[in-house]
Order: C-alpha cells, then sequence, then structure tokens
C-alpha cells in the first residue's frame, strides 16, 4: 500500500465516524471497482433507482451496471416534453434509492452541494427513501469554508462547460459569483445530519473522481 493510499484509508476512516455522529452511515473503498460493486450491494432487487447529475456514479460505471439488473430506473433523461420532465420528477421524489456525488465533504462530516435547477439537493433533502453518495477523496476539504471555495473553485467552472451553459465561469474558468440566466449556483445546500436512520450513505473512494 502507498503512503497516499495509506493516508487516505486513515482520512476516510476519520470523516465516517464524523459522519456516524451526523446519523449517517459512510464506506470507504479504495478504487473505483469497488465502490461500484458497494453501491450495487446496498440496493435490493427490485427497487426503484433515480439519480442527479453526476460525473462521479458514471466514472464507477455503475449505471451501465444497474441497466443490466432488475431494477425500475426513472430516468429524468427519457422525457420528451416538460409535462413528461414533470411527471417523472414526481416518480424521483418515490423512489427507493436516489444515486448522487457530493461537491465536497468537510472533515468534520458535513456535506456541500450546489445546484442550478436544483432536482439533486431536492432529492438528498427530502424525498426518496435512501441517498447514495458516491464521492472521490479529492472531494474532501478542511471545513465549510474551505468546502464552498472548493466547489465554486473547481466544480462549478467544468460543471458549467459541461452542461453548456453560459456562464463566466464557463468561459473564463473562475467563478464570478454570477446572476446569469444560465447560473447552476441557484441553491446551496448543506447537509450537516440525517434525522433520518439510514437515508443518507456515502461511499467515499480512494481515486479522483468527478469535479
Amino acid at each position: 500500500m502507498s503512503y497516499k493510499s495509506l493516508s487516505y484509508e486513515n482520512t476516510a476512516a476519520s470523516v465516517i465516524r464524523n459522519l456516524e455522529k451526523r446519523n449517517m452511515t459512510g464506506y470507504y473503498c479504495a478504487t473505483k471497482e469497488e465502490a461500484r460493486e458497494k453501491v450495487l450491494s446496498l440496493i435490493p432487487e427490485g427497487s426503484s433507482i433515480t439519480w442527479g447529475g453526476t460525473e462521479t456514479m458514471t466514472q464507477l460505471g455503475v449505471f451501465d451496471a444497474i441497466r443490466e439488473k432488475n431494477y425500475e430506473l426513472i430516468d429524468r433523461a427519457t422525457a420528451k416534453t416538460p409535462e413528461e420532465s414533470r411527471a417523472l420528477y414526481a416518480k424521483m421524489v418515490c423512489a427507493d434509492y436516489f444515486l448522487t456525488s457530493a461537491n465536497a465533504i468537510t472533515l468534520d462530516g458535513e456535506i456541500v452541494n450546489i445546484d442550478g435547477n436544483s432536482n439533486r439537493v431536492a432529492c438528498i433533502a427530502y424525498g426518496p427513501s435512501h441517498v447514495i453518495i458516491a464521492a472521490g477523496m479529492n472531494k474532501l476539504a478542511a471545513n465549510l469554508d474551505a468546502a464552498i471555495a472548493r466547489v465554486k473553485t473547481f466544480a462549478c467552472p467544468p460543471n458549467a462547460v459541461r452542461v453548456g451553459a453560459s456562464t463566466p465561469c464557463a468561459r473564463t474558468g473562475v467563478c464570478a459569483d454570477c446572476l446569469s440566466p444560465d447560473s447552476i449556483c441557484c441553491q446551496t445546500l448543506i447537509t450537516r445530519k440525517s434525522r433520518h436512520d439510514g437515508r443518507i450513505i456515502v461511499i467515499l473512494v480512494g481515486e479522483e473522481l468527478g469535479f
């Protein structure tokens, strides 16, 4: 085991203890492959599954895997009209499992997400029976101020490019704290505690994933 890998494992153990204090469950997986299998092991066959925009889950190969298994998938990308999209969002809120990542996680176990349309932060906060968050160790930050700075510095600019947003950060790579019509920073969610036992599960992965 490399020094970096051992450090990741030790840090993850500390973060997991702090997540547990906040009534959230944490796991550490050293590799993407281990993390994918952990996600799948947590979801019983026949469950309904939906997700928010997440490069991390894509990189883990979770979506390819769940499409080959016996799950009910609620995929917002299949909507062809605003009416279909609204109907799908209603189903998403009632899903058994919501899959996503985090924009940042503090060493003290607080989870930070910043959204544009806010379907992702809405489902993390309320609705689906279970939320599974997978995050690479690159998402860790020392505290809330550092976490929000991390999101605006390293996550939002590439995400704006990914979704084709016409924002200052998409053009310059630097956050301008904009009020652009295309802003993807409309809602900030800080998950400091889960009120419901077993609802929020965090899988820390010993690799750099997502933004």
